[in-house]
């Protein structure tokens, strides 16, 4: 379930909450990571994760600039993983889907 289901996008006619899970961070083991959006379709069960590739700046060592999500970058990311076999209605652990550079 999501936590803060504030922020919500129309896909194909369904409404699909989503919230900010984690900002860009440095891992001493692994390095940058990307941001991770959760997804809900609304009035059902099953969560989904987006993870996305850290920023490239920061890979370049620049500073962190501002997060940019957008309902264009939310609803890829829905389609994505509901081809990728993510079923919203039914029930289980939230499913993980790792988005390449270009958001899909």
């Amino acid at each position: 379930m999501l936590h803060n289901p504030a922020n919500s996008v129309d896909v194909d006619g369904l409404t699909y909450e989503w919230e900010l899970r984690r900002e860009p961070q440095w891992s001493d083991a692994e390095g940058w990571k990307g941001m991770t959006i959760a997804l809900l379709q609304k009035d059902t069960q099953r969560a989904a994760l987006l993870e996305f590739p850290p920023p490239k700046r920061l890979l370049k060592g620049l500073q962190r600039g501002r997060l940019q999500i957008n309902d264009a970058i939310i609803a890829r990311g829905i389609r994505s993983a509901l081809l990728a076999g993510w079923e919203p209605e039914s029930r289980g652990k939230p499913m993980v889907f790792t988005v390449d550079a270009e958001g899909n």
